[in-house]
C-alpha cells in the first residue's frame, strides 16, 4: 500500500487516503435556542471545514446575533426564512473531516413545528447529539427528540449541555441535568451515552479541552465524535434487495435495479422473488464498473438471474432459507408529522422499501407520554405525538422488525390527496404467530400465495368440495355417515345436539366456508331454519336428505346419502355440480 501511494501524486494521495476514513454520521437535535447551529458552525470553523468564500459570505451578512465578527450559526442556516428568524427550518447537511474520519452532520430544527424533520434527518444518523440549554435544562422537546433518536435505533446518543458560560461554567447545574436524564435514559434501555459540558460560542470542549471547567475529565466534543463505534452494533445479516426498477435495454439482457438493503448478494446465490414465491439462481451482479463478485448493503446495482421469473418494481428478492416476515397485519411505533390528526381507518398511501400500498391505521395501541414515557389511550394523534399502531395494507408487506433491519422496518404514510408525508413508522411485529409462518414458507420452500385461499384452492387440498348434508330424524345415520366421509378421506364433521338449532345455519355456514361438509342432523318440521340454511350456504352445496327417501337400515341409508354427494360431484376436487334436492 505504502508502495503505491508513493507513486502516486500528492493529491492523488490525499484522495485515497480520504477515501479509506471511516465516515460517522450524525445529527443534532434539542430545543429552540438551545445552540445547534452555533455549535455545528464552531466544529466546522475549529475543525478548518469550512471555505473561505463561505466564511467570507457570513462575514458580510448583515444578520449577526452573537455580537462578534462572524455568527457561525450562519454557516448552517441557509434559508433567508431561517436567517430572519434565527431559527432552523430545514434540515441542512454539512460534510467535514479530520485526519482520524469523515463526518456528514445534520443540523435539524429544534422548533417543535419542524419535529419532522428532525426525523429525516436522524433516520440514517449513526448518532444523535442532543443540546440542552444549561439555563433552561430539560425541556419536553428534547425528552421528545431523545426518545424519536431511541426509536430510530440510533447506536450512540451524545448529550451536549450547552451555554455552561452563562451559568458560570458550574459542575452543579451539569450534574442535575446529567442525573435527570441518566433516569430517561435508563427508562428507554439505552446506556450508550456520553454527557459533555460546553459552549459553542466560545469553543468550550467542543474541539479541544476547556480549561475553564477543570472538574470535567472527559473527551471534547471532537474526540468523541473522532472515537465513537460507528455504526450498528450488529448488522442486519440476511440478504434483502428490494427491485427498483426492471432493466431491459434490449432482448438478450434483462436486470433488476435496486440498493442492496441488508446483507450481501453474489453470483451463483439461490434466491427467491417475493411475493410470488419463485426461485432462481444470481447470474450476475452488474454495476456501471463491470461486473462484481458480491455486493454489500448499500450498494446500488443491477442484479441478473438464469431464469426469466416475473418480477417488478417492489418486489423483494430474498434467500429462500431466510424469509422475512410478510403479512398486511402488523403494529409499528407511528411519529405523526401533520396538523391534521391521525384518523383511524382512513385510506392512506404506505411507501415501504420500493413499494406504495393503500394502507389503514386500524388501531391506536396506545400513546406515549414523552414526559413519563406512560402509555395512555387514544382515539387520534396530533402534530408530533408518538404512539404504537396496527396497521392493515392492501397488499402484504415483507418486512424484518426495524430493531433488526432500520432498511425493511421503516415506512412512511402519505396523504393520497396531497401526497404530503404524515408519519413515520418503525414496524415492531407482524400480528399474529410469524415465527410459524416463516417456519412454514421455509420448509414449503418455493411458492406461496398472499391471497387468502379461494374454495377451489381448499377443495383441491382437501380432496372434496364444501357442503351441508340437511339430515332430517335419523341420528343415527347421521354419525354413520361422519364416519364413512371421514373413512373416504373426506373432512366432515356433525352437527347435532352440541349446536342450538336457532344458530344451526349460522354454524353450518362457517363450517361449509372452511371447506368442510357439515352434516345438519335436525329434527323434523325446521322449515325456517332451513330457508335460510339456503340463503347462507347456498342451493348448490346443501343436500337436502328427506327420511322418506333412504333405505330403513341405518348402514345403507349412510351409504346412499354419500353416494347422493358423489354423484352431485361433491366428493372429488373437480367442477362443482349442481344438483337438486333429493
Amino acid at each position: 500500500m505504502a508502495g503505491t501511494l508513493a507513486q502516486l501524486s500528492p493529491i492523488e494521495q490525499f484522495l485515497k487516503e480520504n477515501e479509506a476514513k471511516e465516515c460517522l454520521r450524525f445529527t443534532t437535535a434539542g430545543s429552540v435556542d438551545d445552540g445547534k447551529s452555533t455549535l455545528i458552525g464552531r466544529l466546522l470553523y475549529d475543525s478548518k471545514g469550512v471555505y473561505e468564500d463561505q466564511l467570507a459570505s457570513v462575514k458580510k451578512s448583515p444578520v449577526n446575533r452573537s455580537g462578534r465578527e462572524i455568527d457561525l450559526s450562519l454557516l448552517t442556516d441557509g434559508l433567508r426564512a431561517e436567517r430572519e428568524q434565527g431559527i432552523t427550518i430545514d434540515v441542512a447537511y454539512r460534510y467535514f473531516s479530520t485526519p482520524r474520519r469523515k463526518f456528514i452532520i445534520a443540523d435539524t430544527p429544534g422548533h417543535e413545528q419542524y419535529t419532522r424533520n428532525m426525523a429525516t434527518g436522524a433516520s440514517t444518523a449513526d448518532l444523535a447529539v442532543v443540546l440542552v440549554d444549561a439555563r433552561s435544562g430539560v425541556l419536553p422537546q428534547s425528552r421528545r427528540h431523545i426518545y424519536i433518536a431511541s426509536l430510530l435505533g440510533i447506536p450512540s446518543v451524545t448529550v451536549a449541555v450547552n451555554k455552561m458560560d452563562l451559568v458560570g461554567f458550574s459542575q452543579e447545574v451539569f450534574d442535575g441535568i446529567r442525573l435527570e436524564l441518566i433516569e430517561f435514559f435508563a427508562r428507554l434501555r439505552s446506556d450508550n451515552v456520553q454527557f459533555i459540558p460546553l459552549s459553542a460560542l466560545d469553543g468550550d470542549n467542543v474541539v479541544t479541552r476547556s480549561r475553564r471547567m477543570p472538574w470535567y475529565q472527559g473527551p471534547s466534543l471532537l474526540e468523541h465524535l473522532e472515537t465513537v463505534p460507528g455504526g450498528p452494533s450488529k448488522p442486519f445479516e440476511q440478504m434483502r434487495f428490494p427491485v427498483q426498477y426492471v432493466i431491459r435495454p434490449h432482448l438478450d439482457f434483462r436486470g433488476y435495479a435496486g440498493q442492496v438493503a441488508s446483507g450481501t448478494i453474489r453470483p451463483g446465490d439461490h434466491v427467491m422473488a417475493l411475493p410470488s414465491g419463485r426461485t432462481s439462481v444470481v447470474k450476475s451482479v452488474v454495476t456501471y464498473d463491470g461486473d462484481l463478485e458480491e455486493a454489500v448493503a448499500p450498494l446500488s446495482v443491477t442484479v441478473c438471474l438464469e431464469d426469466e421469473i416475473d418480477v417488478s418494481r417492489g418486489d423483494m428478492l430474498v434467500h429462500p432459507s431466510a424469509l422475512p416476515h410478510m403479512s398486511r397485519h402488523f403494529e409499528a411505533m407511528l411519529v405523526w408529522m401533520n396538523g391534521q390528526p391521525l384518523e383511524l381507518n382512513r385510506s392512506y398511501l404506505l411507501k415501504h422499501t420500493t413499494q406504495q400500498v393503500p394502507a389503514t391505521v386500524t388501531a391506536i395501541v396506545h400513546k406515549v407520554d414523552i414526559n413519563s414515557l406512560g402509555h395512555a389511550p387514544a382515539g387520534r394523534l396530533q402534530l408530533n405525538e408518538i404512539a404504537r399502531v396496527s396497521v392493515e395494507t392492501q397488499r402484504p408487506l415483507f418486512f424484518d422488525p426495524y430493531e433488526e433491519n432500520r432498511a425493511t422496518g421503516s415506512f412512511i404514510l402519505i396523504d393520497p390527496l396531497t401526497n404530503l408525508t404524515l408519519g413515520a413508522g418503525m414496524i415492531r411485529e407482524r400480528v399474529g404467530d410469524a415465527g410459524h409462518q416463516r417456519i412454514r414458507q421455509a420448509l414449503m420452500g418455493i411458492q406461496f400465495k398472499t391471497e387468502r385461499p379461494t374454495p377451489a384452492e381448499r377443495a383441491a387440498r382437501l380432496g372434496h368440495h364444501a357442503a351441508a348434508v340437511w339430515l332430517t330424524a335419523r341420528p343415527e345415520v347421521a354419525k354413520l355417515v361422519e364416519r364413512r366421509l371421514f373413512d373416504l378421506h373426506c373432512m366432515a364433521h356433525l352437527l347435532s345436539d352440541d349446536v342450538d338449532s336457532d344458530v344451526l345455519p349460522e354454524v353450518a355456514s362457517i363450517v361449509v366456508s372452511s371447506g368442510l361438509i357439515a352434516i345438519c342432523s335436525i329434527a323434523s318440521g325446521m322449515r325456517e331454519e332451513l330457508e335460510r340454511a339456503r340463503e347462507l350456504i347456498g342451493y348448490d352445496r346443501l343436500v337436502v336428505i328427506e327420511p322418506e327417501s333412504l333405505p330403513v337400515d341405518d348402514q345403507q341409508a349412510a351409504e346412499a346419502v354419500c353416494d347422493i354427494l358423489a354423484s352431485r360431484g361433491l366428493l372429488d376436487a373437480g367442477p362443482l355440480g349442481f344438483g337438486r334436492e333429493a
